[in-house]
């Protein structure tokens, strides 16, 4: 089987279940080392153990992206378990569920404290390590921000999310842009809708369906849908990609 990942570290957020939870596997599975970071460490722990058990390399990283402080001696350790970071996958994310009226700054203030203030101090903290280990040097550093095609596209009930998506995707291209000489590599993927944990219950209700019924292709994606763009963006093939936003939507944004 074909491991392109091969002694790359990655790191990856957000992933006690959903897309970072099957992030966390696809990229041990290309052969990556991964650290598995969240809040829910129950869960964590039995993920590390199930990469673990296929022969990989894993370890459980308790860690709230917005606490900004935490983000960098949570790296050291990954550093100091399992050797130099080669791969951030940006990916811990919340709803920011809300009509304008009714959110309360509280809310607000809370989505874009993971979902932009997160990503960008991850980042930042990431590719500081990636620099000074010379991983960049070798041009083996890849930061993958996972952003949404809401960063494009108006959701409905969903104004704060889409700003803050919005925000990741131009924050990708001028991380990009200022790291370009260094070697670290920036992208993004903007995903379409996909059934995962966080929006479940809401598909299985009238609405939902009536919102599936509305796409091109009247589905949702299945949870593999982004298993290519990652590896892609992870690895060797992206010696030549930064400052772009990979959409894989299923053609729902059209």
């Amino acid at each position: 089987m074909d491991k392109p990942l091969t002694g790359q570290v990655a790191f990856v957020t957000g992933a006690s279940s959903g897309l970072g939870r099957r992030f966390a596997h696809v990229l041990a599975d290309a052969g990556a080392a991964v650290a598995l970071a969240a809040r829910r460490t129950e869960r964590l722990d039995k993920e590390a153990a199930a990469i673990a058990g296929r022969g990989g390399r894993a370890m459980a990283v308790a860690l709230d992206v917005a606490d900004v402080g935490a983000i960098g001696p949570a790296l050291d350790r990954v550093q100091a378990e399992l050797g130099p970071l080669s791969i951030l996958i940006n990916n811990a994310g919340v709803g920011g569920e809300g009509m304008a009226l009714d959110l309360s700054p509280e809310a607000f203030d809370q989505t874009f404290a993971v979902n932009v203030r997160g990503v960008y101090f991850a980042a930042r903290e990431a590719a500081r390590r990636m620099i000074d280990s010379g991983v960049a040097g070798e041009g083996r550093a890849r930061i993958v921000n996972i952003a949404s095609i809401a960063a494009e596209t108006v959701l409905p009930g969903l104004t704060a999310y889409c700003a803050s998506k919005a925000a990741v995707a131009m924050m990708t291209k001028g991380l990009a842009r200022e790291w370009a000489r260094s070697g670290v590599a920036v992208n993004a993927i903007c995903p379409g809708y996909i059934e995962t944990e966080i929006n479940s219950d809401w598909f299985h209700t009238e609405g939902g369906q009536k919102q599936i019924k509305g796409f091109p292709r009247r589905r949702l994606m299945d949870e593999n849908a982004l298993d290519a763009a990652l590896t892609m963006l992870a690895g060797p093939a992206a010696r030549f990609i930064t400052g772009t936003l990979v959409t894989v939507d299923d053609g729902q944004s059209l």
